[in-house]
């Protein structure tokens, strides 16, 4: 079940993909479809990552994440020794 991270509402629009960028703040970017959009930066929140955490934004327009299931893969750190 994925938990709520953040209190700022993103309001979405048609032709536009959302993410959360590397930076920790919701971004908009155009698609295809859309040739006259610009990327842009949508909230004013940031929101702080943790390692082993799947980040989106959910239906109803917040930030949220859940944990990231590996089945049993082994991370780079323990694969090198």
């Amino acid at each position: 079940m994925a938990e709520r991270i953040g209190q700022e509402r993103v309001q979405r629009e048609d032709g536009y993909l959302y993410f959360l960028g590397r930076d920790g703040y919701v971004w908009k970017t155009p698609m295809k479809n859309n040739p006259r959009g610009r990327k842009a930066k949508v909230t004013s929140e940031r929101v702080q990552r943790q390692d082993g955490f799947l980040y989106f934004i959910d239906k109803s327009g917040y930030v949220a994440r859940t944990k990231m299931n590996r089945r049993g893969r082994m991370s780079r750190k323990r694969s090198r020794r």
